[in-house]
């Protein structure tokens, strides 16, 4: 990946309050968001041209069967790898899934008894994982409207949550210190340490490897099949003064492109860093540094790689503890441009 131009970074301003998730769909036409306001819960952007498409209004605590939207903040969102159906969860304990493509409510979800915090489809099905404040993961069918089983483990508030294709989802657990693998038809969980914050993001790499953030301003790569990190990196985004104190700048998001080397992390430090795994995923290099401004509430590749996309907002998303005035509450569509490879002379011509 070439070093991003930070004059051709797109920026799509409309939600009025800090942006808490985003996600891309599967054919990388157009983004879904979601912030703390109240009245704007959900929107769909076109990527090419930057339009917004549709707005869902939310309204007031205990409304929700009178209008589409949430009427709380919005934590998190998942779409399904078909681009069928759109999940989103929010601090009301509420799941919704819509329909993607006409931004219509189809169903309401109600089960956890805390702030749903984490959402992820397993890829090629409509199986959906949640994960919440209430420290359990619940595992439903969306096809179906249909509940299906909860898993406790937990010892602290699920902050993030995310899968793949095989039957099984990975958590970060905030205070617990702990990230989790659950492994759905074994009812078996695998526990994961490293950190020594609260884990407050993870996604998969691949099948066998991933990567957390924790607020102590660490960034860890980690290999399914051990139980400490494979690499960590501390201070990835260097250090701050809070309060006459230093404190490392909190890691707010991760993403990766899938099955590559590729790791996106975010934070109030005013940039977005790229970095590549090292061989085996026992290193983590740091690439290049993308000036942006405000908390880094969320990161997602395109499927192709060709763009990262950041929901960035005055505060971070599950609280208030600073607030930087000079933010703007909007989503960056940042361009990623491949190297291209030196023509190799001994490579037969045609190839």
């Amino acid at each position: 990946v070439q070093p991003p131009d930070p004059t051709s970074i797109r920026v799509l301003r409309g939600h009025q309050l800090p942006i808490t998730c985003l996600v891309i769909s599967p054919d990388d036409r157009f983004i879904f968001s979601a912030s703390k306001d109240g009245a704007l819960i959900k929107c769909k952007w076109e990527v090419e041209s930057g339009k917004r498409l549709c707005v869902v209004p939310g309204g007031k605590k205990g409304t929700e069967e009178q209008h589409m939207g949430h009427a709380s903040q919005v934590l998190c969102m998942a779409i399904s790898s078909d681009g069928k159906y759109l999940a989103t969860g929010d601090r009301n304990k509420l799941i919704m899934i819509w329909d993607a493509a006409t931004c219509k409510r189809l169903h309401i979800f109600t089960g956890h008894r805390d702030a749903v915090s984490g959402l992820s489809f397993r890829k090629g099905t409509h199986q959906l994982y949640s994960g919440s404040h209430d420290r359990c993961v619940k595992v439903w069918n969306v096809a179906e409207n249909a509940y299906m089983e909860t898993l406790f483990g937990h010892q602290d508030i699920i902050t993030g949550l995310d899968s793949l294709s095989r039957d099984c989802c990975v958590t970060a657990g905030g205070r617990d210190g702990t990230v989790r693998l659950w492994k759905i038809p074994e009812e078996s969980q695998l526990v994961f340490s490293g950190h020594q914050g609260s884990i407050d993001c993870i996604q998969l790499i691949n099948e066998e490897h991933m990567v957390s953030g924790a607020d102590d301003g660490s960034v860890a790569l980690w290999g399914l099949t051990k139980k400490k990190p494979l690499a960590l990196a501390r201070q990835a985004h260097g250090m701050q003064d809070a309060q006459d104190l230093q404190q490392p700048y909190w890691i707010s998001a991760v993403a990766a492109l899938r099955n590559s080397d590729l790791v996106a992390t975010g934070s109030h430090s005013a940039s977005v860093k790229l970095w590549k795994c090292g061989e085996g995923f026992r290193k983590l290099e740091p690439l290049w540094d993308i000036p942006l401004v405000g908390f880094v509430n969320s990161l997602k590749f395109s499927a192709a790689g060709d763009f990262l996309v950041a929901g960035l907002g005055q505060e971070h998303r599950l609280g208030r503890w600073w607030r930087i005035k000079e933010a703007k509450n909007s989503i960056c569509i940042i361009p990623l441009k491949q190297r291209v490879a030196a023509p190799n002379p001994k490579a037969p011509s045609g190839s």
